[in-house]
């Protein structure tokens, strides 16, 4: 199988100032998904604009025809289970079944504070996300659910006429971690990674590659746990969090040279961020549009 493409716009543009062209130009660079990340705010960007991923994919929906669409990621940190399922069905449907849900146990950023609570520990994460994910698996494939966790809860929560893409929309679990990794094997159609974050200040590229390589194997063995083979499980790189930052993207030869090496592991999908002047995701525009038109097929 080749090598798939896909981007990640980040909602920082109005919708009538450059959001919306953003969504159509990838549509016709003809990546394979656009992303968009799932946060109230992210980082560097936290004191300027930024807006909701659900409405965001919305409206792409409805101003583009084939390219599919998701979050990288949705989490439990803001997100509860049964009102998550109703806007996904719901966009599910506006865009014609082109959603992907990529889900992860989020992290201890802004998120993780901006409801009140204190941040959770690792555990409570963990904790939460092996709640999380299967009942969201249920509230999407089931007419009526009831459900008491010890985090969640649902009662009678109604979901007709279900997704689109059926039996639900697929999801693509980041996960490194064992339990993750375990979430990703039983309810995953995809796995995400960013690498190995230890790496990233002073790794190299031939580190990252073994610790992505290490990380397919433990995939691998999760997968055996369940009875499945891996090779049915699509491999996501988040790119610009390994060692190579964005390095990549800095000529059309660099981009298909780290995607070949990523591609010998088993990633099926490579996804790159959208460029931003002045942040850590600048990148030259005409570079950016070369590699979308012309890597794909020299990774055939």
């Amino acid at each position: 199988m080749s090598l798939r493409l896909s981007t990640v716009i980040l909602p920082y543009l109005r919708w009538n100032e450059g959001g919306r062209s953003a969504w159509q130009r990838a549509e016709q660079l003809g990546f394979h998904t656009a992303y968009t990340y799932d946060h109230l705010s992210w980082r560097s960007f936290r004191d300027g604009p930024w807006f909701g991923a659900l409405p965001t994919l919305t409206a792409a929906a409805a101003v583009t025809d084939h390219l599919r669409l998701g979050t990288l990621v949705t989490s439990p940190n803001f997100r509860h289970p049964v009102t998550l399922a109703k806007e996904l069905i719901s966009l599910d449907d506006i865009s014609g079944g082109r959603v992907t849900l990529g889900v992860g146990a989020g992290g201890s950023g802004f998120d993780a504070t901006a409801l009140g609570q204190e941040p959770w520990t690792p555990r409570e994460r963990a904790d939460r996300f092996a709640e999380f994910v299967p009942l969201l698996d249920r509230l999407l494939t089931e007419d009526s659910v009831s459900y008491e966790g010890d985090h969640y809860s649902a009662h009678e929560a109604r979901n007709i006429p279900g997704c689109v893409q059926r039996p639900r929309l697929p999801f693509a679990v980041a996960a490194t971690g064992p339990r993750g990794m375990r979430l990703a094997a039983r309810h995953g159609q995809a796995w995400v990674t960013t690498g190995d974050p230890r790496l990233y200040e002073t790794g190299t590229s031939a580190q990252s590659v073994q610790a992505i390589r290490g990380q397919i194997e433990k995939l691998a063995d999760a997968c055996a746990e369940q009875g499945r083979d891996v090779a049915g499980l699509d491999k996501i790189l988040l790119t610009g969090f390994t060692p190579d930052r964005g390095l990549p993207l800095r000529s059309l030869d660099a981009f298909v040279d780290f995607a070949g090496r990523h591609a010998e592991l088993g990633i099926t999908d490579l996804v790159v961020h959208w460029p931003i002047p002045d942040s850590v995701f600048a990148a030259d525009e005409k570079v950016f549009e070369q590699i979308a038109l012309e890597a794909p097929a020299q990774l055939a």
